[in-house]
């Protein structure tokens, strides 16, 4: 087991300073993976370094540790906090064990006292991990979980989403016995909907009737796996030497004929091209799907072979939902590179194919209209998008011509790239702006904070502390303190005010930490920095 990360969080720098030197860090089991004088800045510390305990003081500017507590609880319930404080206040010590604080310690911290809740601190992070770990109750949350995995990993097999050295092993473990066939085939059956009175269960029931009626009828004279697949149910049958798929095909209709008779619905079954190895069968699964899709013109309530509704080829020629998803992502988020090697794998699908010259043309306008409703969507200039004058049926002729569609099409969508791109940044920069003139409209507000901010900004928190200093150059604390000490200068120089009146017209509720803040930006007190000013004059 490695250190556990700790984030120390104390306004006074040298308490900080002091015990980190005095601890025995390494040999407690513990790192300090940093430090913060604040809870705003302990927050985003929180979020980037993912400590495991922090240490925090109650008192503390922006953000007491009390807030801190609770804003850790909210959104990180398994760190530990530890607070320590100079108050030896009873109500502290009830909030704080109201908020399951892990331990209450007065200031000045004793290192011995610290380390021993350290050691308990460390001994009970280990419990717990030993606990998560424990192979018995793994193993019984592993038996109850099996058949989700089961059908989890069939759908995987049949969406071609399996790892493929996984299969064998796979199959062997969760007790599906299809493996050593001649041949695979899957099936999609379909419940037809009817009319609830005339139904034999209640409706919720057909699927389940369903599944137990088809493993019943194929049990004895296939091998088989039946499972749920989206809304239907699906079976992968292993076809031997001492079995046929017309042997399949008379079991399939005699299944349709009992669910009529017995439940008094109808099913559809489609099925797929039959395939030689294991990890072909999404084709099979993909071509009963299709085959499915025929229904509306062949007829409900009988099997339907994918072989009698489509002539035989090399590869159906298809741009599926997630080539779809693939060529979008590419275009918004990737690289030029990116973008022609998605376009180059899509148009190299049609030098393998063996299909029909429309269903080459049908291929690649589904891809040029994927793009054209992407740029619709992000409301792109369509004519500058195809360096066109709204010609666009002499675009697309131009576009589905096979040799020269990757060329053309990748030009257009790296030129849609470059276009979101430029617009998403144009809208951080604007995001910036905004947040920065809230901020000089807001200074004086104590309870001003970076939750507030994103509040207004519909941003999360963890994103726009990323965005802002990436193009600031400052954390949020650090630029929110600049501008409310550049106010106070200016106020410093034109009026009469009290430092007090001063430090509460800038956002600060307590003079102490307005003096001690402003002392180390200027290295002078606030009066002195008015006295300093008016000799200078």
């Amino acid at each position: 087991m490695g250190l556990y990360r700790i984030l120390l969080v104390d306004d006074e720098e040298e308490v900080r300073r002091g015990i980190i030197r005095k601890m025995e860090w390494e040999k407690l089991g513990f790192e300090v993976a940093g430090d913060a004088e604040n809870g705003e800045e302990a927050l985003e510390k929180v979020e980037q370094l993912q400590p495991d305990v922090v240490i925090t003081d109650i008192r503390m500017p922006y953000m007491d540790g009390l807030t801190l507590t609770r804003r850790i609880r909210e959104k990180y319930p398994s760190i530990r906090v530890l607070i320590f404080s100079g108050y030896d206040d009873f109500e502290y010590a009830q909030q704080a064990i109201k908020l399951h604080v892990t331990e209450y310690i007065l200031k000045p911290v004793n290192v011995e006292e610290l380390s021993e809740i350290l050691t308990r601190v460390r001994e009970n992070l280990e419990e717990e991990i030993k606990q998560r770990r424990d192979i018995d109750s793994l193993r019984e949350s592993y038996l109850g979980n099996l058949p989700i995995l089961r059908e989890l990993f069939l759908n995987d097999l049949v969406r071609g989403e399996a790892d493929e050295s996984a299969v064998v092993p796979k199959l062997r473990e969760y007790g599906i016995d299809i493996l050593d066939a001649c041949r695979w085939v899957a099936a999609v059956i379909h419940v037809e909907r009817a009319d609830a009175q005339t139904l034999a269960l209640p409706r919720e029931l057909i699927p389940i009737s369903v599944r137990g009626l088809v493993e019943d009828s194929l049990r004895g004279y296939y091998r088989f796996a039946v499972f749920n697949s989206m809304d239907e149910i699906t079976v992968i049958v292993a076809i031997d030497e001492d079995n046929s798929q017309t042997g399949l095909s008379n079991l399939l209709h005699d299944i349709c004929k009992e669910c009529r008779r017995v439940l008094e619905v109808a099913i559809t079954a489609g099925v797929g091209y039959s395939c030689e190895t294991l990890p072909e069968i999404s084709r099979s699964y993909e071509s009963a799907v299709d085959a499915l899709g025929y229904r509306a013109i062949v007829g409900t309530g009988r099997p339907i072979y994918i072989n009698d509704v489509e002539p035989v080829g090399k590869g159906k020629l298809q741009f599926h939902d997630r080539d779809e998803e693939e060529l979008v992502a590419a275009i918004k988020f990737g690289t030029p590179d990116k973008i022609d090697g998605v376009i180059r794998a899509l148009s190299a699908r049609m030098e393998d194919a063996k299909v029909h010259t429309r269903q080459y043309q049908v291929y690649m306008l589904s891809i040029a209209n994927c793009m054209i409703r992407l740029m619709q969507q992000y409301d792109l200039d369509i004519d500058v998008m195809f360096d066109a004058s709204g010609q666009y049926a002499e675009v697309l002729e131009g576009i589905c011509r096979r040799e020269e569609f990757a060329d053309r099409i990748t030009v257009i969508a790296c030129r849609m790239n470059e276009v979101m791109n430029r617009e998403r940044d144009n809208t951080t920069r604007r995001v910036i702006q905004e947040a920065k003139e809230y901020i000089r409209e807001h200074y004086a507000d104590p309870e001003l904070s970076v939750e507030t901010l994103c509040r207004h900004l519909h941003m999360s928190p963890a994103y726009f502390s990323t965005v802002f200093k990436k193009e600031t150059g400052q954390a949020y604390v650090n630029y929110l303190t600049e501008v409310r000490l550049k106010k106070a200068v200016e106020l410093l120089n034109e009026t009469d005010d009290k430092t007090y009146m001063i430090a509460q017209k800038v956002g600060y509720q307590e003079q102490n930490y307005f003096s001690y803040v402003f002392k180390k930006r200027y290295g002078v007190s606030p009066t002195k920095y008015r006295g300093t000013q008016a000799d200078a004059q």
